[in-house]
């Protein structure tokens, strides 16, 4: 069932939401050991708040879409008198006293939180294989990663765990997920949704991110994030769009399933009356050096204060906060003079076509024994959008032999996130 099924069924009186959050809460119950999505799950406050809103419904306060729908906040969205740990040790017992404001958000849209779900630690990885909370599980295959960092929401999402689930997206740390899972990841323009109250990682990096069952499913959540009302058409049209498929970076080294499940999407875009143009990116390898030496400094930056705490930090986060320390200045300026450049590029790109059409990873989800050193290779295709702060999204175009989802990434320019998500719509229906 959808979230937007879900809502239906809620506002007819069809289901209540306490059975809606009992169903995900057994479902946890099975499936949580084996999948580890949830670091904590809030049973009796779940419970109680569905009660609530069921009262609200009989009163006649319907307040919209997410009223009464079970989500999950993922583990770095700070919940106030709720364990918040970011999946690490440092924070093992960070209770916070305030809800960060899309979980505010999000409780005045009527949602019912039934947890905190799993991430790489500190949001810092691409695995979500935590050496505090154990490894996140892909619900496709669990000999798989889920991607990372919001493994943990794409997972409970995926696995029907909740209808919604927040996530952070630094370098691609909702698409990948997404992407691996097969689900949708809507990474907004940069600023548009609040962060206050989410463990930072990357300053000027970072956006806070729903993730969903469908394009509709997310665009519902996305506007209660906001306050700004995303309104997806009852048919959305295709007819006139101007895709860009490039020609260069995007599909080199990229699965032969992946490749093929992209391009069969680009066909079905013209099937349904757009237009497809060959374009050439501007020079992506650039823009993922200029990511990563802005994050590495910018996340040593942020963990500064606990780097005399060596012990308490996973192997691979540790190195990665010790090479940033010996980033000089220099190399940070740099990296933002260039990114103010790529930038001017990409919009000039996105001046000649609505919409850019990519894989959004290169490969399916690698097997969990498989996926130790292949951050640069899983995040190639995403980590770019983030330098750029533009609005873009990971959504279901296929499955390969073997069954896993595969994810293909459409990019807009700054501010048309409401075209973004009509497009994405449009193809979900058409690809069906």
């Amino acid at each position: 069932m959808t979230l937007e099924e879900a809502s239906a069924a809620i506002a007819s009186r069809r289901v209540s939401s306490v059975e809606l959050t009992r169903d995900c809460l057994d479902r946890i119950k099975r499936r949580n050991p084996e999948l580890n999505a949830f670091i904590t799950v809030t049973v009796d406050a779940a419970l109680g708040r569905a009660e609530e809103m069921d009262r609200e419904i009989a009163d006649g306060g319907l307040r919209g879409p997410l009223h009464g729908i079970p989500i999950a906040h993922k583990d770095n969205v700070s919940t106030s008198g709720v364990l918040t740990t970011s999946g690490s040790k440092i924070f093992a017992d960070n209770v916070p006293e305030v809800d960060a404001e899309i979980v505010q958000r999000l409780e005045f849209a009527g949602a019912v939180m039934v947890g905190k779900t799993g991430l790489h630690e500190l949001a810092y990885g691409v695995t979500s294989a935590n050496p505090h909370y154990g490894t996140i599980r892909n619900p496709h295959d669990p000999a798989r990663i889920p991607g990372g960092s919001s493994g943990g929401s794409a997972a409970a999402v995926a696995d029907g765990m909740c209808f919604l689930a927040t996530g952070t997206d630094t370098g691609g740390s909702l698409r990948i997920p997404a992407s691996f899972c097969g689900v949708v990841g809507v990474k907004p323009t940069y600023g548009l949704v609040s962060r206050e109250g989410i463990q930072p990682l990357g300053l000027t990096l970072d956006h806070a991110v729903p993730l969903a069952p469908t394009v509709r499913d997310a665009a519902s959540a996305l506007s209660w994030m906001t306050g700004h009302k995303f309104e997806i058409e009852h048919e959305p049209s295709l007819a006139g769009l101007m895709i860009g498929l490039p020609e260069n970076f995007f599909f080199d080294n990229v699965d032969p399933d992946v490749s093929h499940a992209v391009k069969h999407a680009a066909d079905t875009f013209i099937r349904a009356g757009a237009h497809i143009e060959h374009v050439t990116v501007p020079d992506m390898e650039l823009l993922n050096t200029v990511g990563r030496t802005i994050l590495l400094a910018e996340a040593s930056a942020i963990y500064e204060p606990w780097l005399g705490q060596r012990g308490d930090f996973g192997e691979d986060i540790l190195a990665l906060l010790d090479q940033g320390r010996m980033l000089p200045a220099t190399a940070y300026i740099n990296a933002q003079r260039l990114r103010r450049e790529m930038i001017e590029s990409f919009h000039g790109l996105l001046q000649t076509v609505d919409l850019l059409l990519t894989p959004t990873t290169p490969m399916p989800a690698p097997r969990t024994d498989e996926a130790a050193g292949m951050r640069l290779a899983v995040t190639r295709l995403v980590r770019g959008i983030n330098v750029i702060g533009f609005p873009a999204l990971s959504m279901p175009c296929g499955k390969t032999e073997a069954g896993l989802p595969i994810g293909l990434q459409l990019i807009a320019a700054p501010w048309r996130d409401a075209a973004l998500l009509n497009a994405a719509a449009g193809l979900e229906a058409a690809l069906g």
